[in-house]
């Protein structure tokens, strides 16, 4: 090859090494543009919730990143500093595995709130906002969590739309209940007109009907199996999230960082964003695996974990294979519960844990024609 073409080639060589160099930097200052809209509350320090580990807990939690993740029972959009959570989950990623366990918290389960206040655990986000629901998790499970993500309505609508919905099988039941209490509802709140569905089915749903789906309590399993739902409606997201092109994820990014609140700055969005194709949803479960239910006086209707200790101990073991030994904290914690209420392990009424393989949620409670949430 004379020389003079070897210098050709080697400038088309480094012209489209600069090429791929200056794709990477706009696609960074891209990304970084849009996380710069994240309403980020900023980074949340220990001692503002709750976390209070023996030595070799935390070490065993070092291994891994627990996120807080709440999707708020509002019917306003951008409002996250109160109102209920309607979906309570916990992220748990292995830092070495990069595999993800999904955590719903029963949103009715009695635990304690905030300042000595014991009641649904749903409540901690109206009382003390995602800094005092972050703090109960942490108090009552025994876990490190220091960040955490809130959506409302329309985020969850918008970004399901964006990646062009999600593939759900519907019964026949699920569907009248979508149509009959959630879509004419969600429509309005997220400025939508989305149709409603004509029957059981395999469907793929657009985002109002996924939220309906998200938000259905009362079949068969009640708000056990509406968890289940949201479970599978994430998994199911996350996956279709990885699979999209770069300009779907560049939409998803334009469009969904203003409408979350979150403890994450914008490097540590960054951080997460970089691990995203690295990730895979191991598994997910419902929590308190054992538990009895009832209705306890101005509490109402509540989820009993029997007993909490144990429901700990059994968390830590399922999201970390630690044999875990409680705080002070959630020992008394149990007590209470159990003073409260009267449920020990002995009154346990639903079975559901990974860790045994112990399962009677067959027995749960049927839906009630015209019984709404």
């Amino acid at each position: 090859m004379s020389k003079k073409r070897r210098k050709k080639k080697n400038r088309v060589i480094l012209f489209a090494a600069e090429l791929v160099v200056l794709v990477v930097l706009l696609a960074g200052l891209y990304v970084y543009s849009k996380v710069d809209k994240v309403d980020s509350t900023g980074e949340i320090e220990k001692e503002e919730v709750n976390i209070d580990l023996d030595s070799e807990t935390a070490e065993v939690l070092k291994g891994y990143t627990n996120i807080a993740i709440f999707g708020l029972d509002n019917r306003q959009n951008g409002k996250y500093d109160g109102g209920n959570s309607d979906c309570i989950m916990i992220a748990s990623i292995n830092n070495d595995t990069k595999k993800v366990k999904l955590i719903s918290v029963y949103r009715d389960t009695f635990l304690y709130t905030k300042e000595g206040t014991y009641n649904k655990i749903n409540s901690a986000y109206a009382t003390g906002g995602a800094k005092g629901a972050v703090a109960a998790l942490n108090r009552n499970l025994n876990l490190d969590i220091v960040d955490y993500i809130s959506v409302d309505f329309r985020a969850l609508v918008d970004a399901v739309d964006l990646i062009d919905g999600v593939e759900i099988t519907l019964t026949d039941q699920e569907a009248q209940i979508m149509n009959d209490n959630y879509i004419d509802e969600i429509n309005q709140v997220a400025d939508r007109s989305s149709q409603k569905i004509s029957g059981g089915g395999t469907y793929t749903l657009d985002g109002v009907q996924t939220l309906a789906y998200c938000r259905i309590r009362y079949t068969t399993g009640l708000d056990f199996k509406r968890t289940e739902r949201q479970r599978e409606v994430l998994m199911k997201m996350f996956e279709k999230t990885k699979q999209s092109g770069i300009g779907t994820i560049g939409s998803l990014i334009d469009k969904m960082f203003d409408e979350i609140s979150t403890s994450y700055t914008s490097g540590g969005m960054l951080d997460l964003a970089k691990s995203l194709m690295d990730y895979e949803v191991e598994d997910s479960h419902g929590w308190p695996f054992e538990l009895c239910t009832g209705v306890y006086g101005s509490k109402g209707d509540l989820v009993v974990p029997t007993d909490l200790k144990k429901n700990v101990q059994d968390l830590h073991e399922y999201l970390f294979q630690e044999e875990n030994t409680v705080s002070p904290a959630v020992n008394e914690i149990s007590d209470y519960i159990i003073n409260y209420t009267g449920c020990t392990t002995e009154a346990t009424s639903r079975f559901d844990n990974p860790l045994t393989g112990d399962d009677n949620t067959s027995s749960d409670p049927e839906y009630v024609p015209g019984q709404e949430e």
